[in-house]
């Protein structure tokens, strides 16, 4: 545990600043009592201590100078260009001349704060394990809450997925989209850091895409008995696992093999019993959302698709007799561990 000197007026300088600021209700929480200084420190296993928050600074003062404690002055104090300076220097002393002891009035706002933010976390995951399927949230589901549970849920969302906090506006643009887009619409909201997409009347966070990043070509090679190949610029790797009916492995060696990404037009037969489909229909089967299909690689043998990611293998690379049989599986890097 680390202790900071933290004191009352502090504690009022950071409610005041987050009041002007426009914070909502974790903002005017203030400073917390103890917290993992991770964000500061880089160290998980560390906290933060603040003991004196409920002491004003002239008791502090007047402490250090009864046992003649010596301090050095960060000179940046002074320097009323930071925001907390100029409100140290020029703001709260006025409101100290009409509001005598307004510092303790500010932590107590403080402390009601961070007890109505508990009680907002509590709610937010509440709710959020009440809509959450797979992963996603479930849109009639979050239906049934008021505006404020909505907004509330989305932001802890949000933040348990470590995802930037939004604003006001986009968070209102977004809810609006998710209730209002037709049933059928594929909508998609672009945040920072992230992309925020309703599909089949579901919600999903993904990673945003960048489709200057997606593989420009196909990528050949062989396989030489590895149980794995990674392919860098398709963001994956490609296992080659044993299976009870599938590829022989010798037929396999034999192949000029490609790596590409789906351009229109692909079809493959998983069964000798099923039809032969479109990739497009298969993913809309699979349930595959439309901005996963664009990323999914899928494997040539010559000219025959013989494997597509997310879907499954084509029964033409399937060995007639019986033995040792293989198929693919593909895992992109971020489903790893």
């Amino acid at each position: 545990m680390l202790l900071t000197a933290h004191h009352q007026d502090d504690q009022a300088e950071t409610v005041l600043l987050q009041l002007l600021r426009g914070s909502g209700v974790a903002g005017l929480s203030g400073m917390d009592r103890a917290n993992q200084a991770a964000d500061l420190l880089g160290d998980d296993a560390l906290w933060m201590g603040r003991p004196l928050l409920d002491i004003s600074r002239d008791s502090l003062e007047a402490w250090a100078q009864q046992h003649q404690l010596l301090h050095v002055e960060d000179e940046s104090n002074a320097d009323p260009r930071y925001a907390r300076n100029a409100l140290r220097h020029h703001v709260m002393p006025l409101i100290a001349t009409d509001f005598p002891g307004f510092q303790q009035r500010f932590v107590r706002t403080a402390q009601h704060m961070q007890s109505a933010q508990r009680l907002l976390i509590e709610l937010a995951e509440q709710d959020l394990s009440a809509c959450l399927v797979d992963h996603c949230i479930d849109v009639a589901k979050l239906a049934g809450f008021s505006r404020d549970r909505v907004d509330n849920l989305l932001r802890y969302w949000f933040g348990s997925r470590g995802v930037r906090m939004p604003s006001t506006a986009w968070l209102n643009e977004m809810r609006a989209q998710l209730f209002e887009a037709k049933e059928d619409a594929q909508l998609c909201v672009t945040h920072a850091d992230c992309e925020i997409h309703r599909y089949r009347q579901k919600v999903f966070m993904t990673p945003r895409i960048d489709p200057a990043a997606l593989p420009q070509a196909a990528q050949a090679f062989v396989w030489a008995g590895e149980s794995s190949l990674y392919f860098p610029a398709f963001g994956g790797t490609l296992h080659i696992e044993p299976a009870e009916e599938g590829m022989s492995a010798a037929w396999l060696a034999a192949q000029s093999l490609c790596l590409d990404v789906r351009r229109g037009g692909e079809v493959l037969k998983l069964a000798a019993n099923r039809p032969t489909r479109s990739l497009k229909a298969h993913y809309q089967a699979g349930d595959v959302p439309p901005w996963e299909r664009v990323r999914l690689p899928i494997v040539f043998a010559d000219k025959q698709l013989i494997y597509a990611a997310g879907i499954g293998m084509d029964c033409h690379a399937f060995a007639p007799a019986k033995g040792d049989r293989l198929q693919f599986r593909w895992v992109f890097d971020h489903e790893n561990g």
